[in-house]
């Protein structure tokens, strides 16, 4: 497989990074993230005791059925590279990589 890159007009060669991992153990599920993603890509889900990920609906508030609320990649395909959440995350949770064609 080849690792997709561009040539940009100066000659020199860029490759995009693409989210590829986030690590919920250090989320801390303040959505900043979100905010600043353009494309939908990541879902705010609650984690119940058993570290299974919750839906969370828009009036979900009560705290009962999850221990904790976590960021999920829920449409990595959307990904287009930017980067901005993990400039923006205070916990370092995100690993992106090149993609591969």
């Amino acid at each position: 497989m080849t690792v997709f890159s561009i040539t940009l007009p100066s000659g020199a060669t860029w490759t995009p990074t693409f989210v590829a991992e986030l690590d919920q153990h250090k989320c801390i599920g303040c959505g900043r993230c979100f905010k600043v993603c353009p494309r939908g890509v990541l879902e705010l889900v609650g984690l119940d005791e058993d570290g299974q990920h919750i839906h969370l609906d828009d009036d979900d508030d009560e705290d009962g059925e999850y221990e904790k609320k976590v960021m999920t990649i829920a449409h990595q395909e959307l990904c287009i590279g930017c980067t901005a959440c993990a400039k923006i995350c205070p916990k370092k949770c995100y690993t992106h990589a090149a993609a591969t064609v």
